[in-house]
């Protein structure tokens, strides 16, 4: 059975900074690409940042390039978001997902606000 669980979200300031962890299991952790969404209220669902399974380079939407790194530690099932420079617009739900089987799995959430 698979299983994703985040941590690590919370409340920051404007420019302050935080890490994300999803801990996974129920899968072969090191052979799938992995993902961070976020949602805003009142918005779609959007796609922050992927980690493939082995080399390779991760990618990031705009909005976040150069203030976000994933990362992975394929021993302890663990994917991370490291998040720097955080603006408002950024508060969000942050989820991790995989895609396997032509299913995607999803944790349950957990929330990043970034206020004054």
């Amino acid at each position: 059975q698979v299983r994703l669980v985040e941590s690590g979200g919370g409340l920051v300031q404007p420019g302050g900074s935080l890490r994300l962890s999803c801990a996974a299991s129920g899968f072969a952790f090191s052979d799938y690409a992995l993902n961070w969404y976020r949602q805003a209220p009142g918005k779609e669902r959007e796609l922050v940042a992927t980690i493939p399974s082995a080399g390779g380079n991760p990618n990031y939407a705009d909005s976040v390039k150069g203030r976000f790194t994933i990362s992975r530690d394929n021993a302890k099932n663990t994917m991370y978001l490291q998040m720097n420079s955080l603006k408002p617009e950024d508060t969000a739900v942050y989820y991790c997902n995989v895609h396997r089987f032509w299913i995607d799995y999803w944790g349950q959430g957990t929330q990043v606000t970034v206020s004054s």
